[in-house]
């Protein structure tokens, strides 16, 4: 498969048009079933009971937020390199998503640490660079809206997602690199897997599920960023009044 046909604005569109469903499908069907082994089929944690089970949100919507900015730096940095513009549109339409994951992992994390911490918040590594994440993305979206002229913005947002990307190790190791109250990966790459099976695949599924969500929601966007900008340019290339006058 030739790949780099869908680098045309155009044949990637249609691209966008077909997968968007299915991916919109997915993501309802993986986000029923981890709620389901989340709620109903996973046990109750031995030491937190029932109110672990906000785990099954706020573990695949941290997971989500960093794995987005890093594909936006990679995006940005391919934009830089190459002025490709669709980079620089998918990066801009997954930046949205990736703060309504962090804002979704901060917010069930203050739920889940008040019944196990005694508190709402605490200003450790991890959720200090978390929240850092959500600026980060807010910083992202606001920078560009405020630049006039698309590609200058484009390219000045790119540069501040790969200054920003070196957060995102920050957030991930910041549990091995410092001490904080927040627990270290029950599941994650090189630790193996140190919960019950259900709970683990409830992680898994709704991971998969929060995936789909987020690459529908993007070919969503990125469609409706590249009609923008065909109005834009035929806005462009339409003579003034002035100038049929003069005609």
């Amino acid at each position: 498969m030739n790949w780099f046909r869908y680098a045309s604005l155009r044949n990637f569109e249609r691209f966008a048009a077909r997968a968007t469903p299915w991916f919109a499908l997915a993501s309802i069907v993986c986000i029923a079933a981890g709620l389901a082994i989340g709620l109903a089929i996973a046990p109750a944690d031995a030491l937190q009971r029932d109110i672990y089970r906000i785990m099954f949100v706020h573990v695949p919507a941290a997971w989500m937020s960093m794995l987005i900015y890093v594909v936006m730096a990679a995006y940005s940095a391919l934009h830089l390199a190459m002025n490709a513009r669709l980079s620089a549109m998918m990066a801009r339409a997954l930046a949205p998503t990736g703060a309504l994951f962090t804002a979704i992992a901060l917010i069930s994390g203050a739920l889940w640490g008040k019944p196990t911490w005694g508190t709402w918040w605490v200003w450790d590594a991890r959720l200090t660079s978390e929240l850092i994440l959500f600026f980060l993305y807010v910083g992202f979206l606001a920078l560009h809206a405020a630049i006039d002229g698309t590609r200058r913005a484009d390219r000045a947002c790119s540069v501040l997602a790969l200054i920003g990307v070196v957060n995102v190790p920050i957030i991930y190791f910041s549990v091995q690199w410092w001490y904080t109250l927040h627990q270290g990966p029950s599941l994650g790459f090189g630790s193996g897997v140190a919960m019950e099976k259900s709970m683990a695949w409830g992680l898994v599924v709704m991971t998969a599920g929060f995936w789909s969500y987020a690459i529908a929601v993007a070919l969503t966007r990125v469609r409706v960023i590249m009609r923008a900008a065909e109005r834009v340019r035929a806005d462009d290339e339409r003579p003034s009044r002035i100038e049929e006058r003069a005609a």
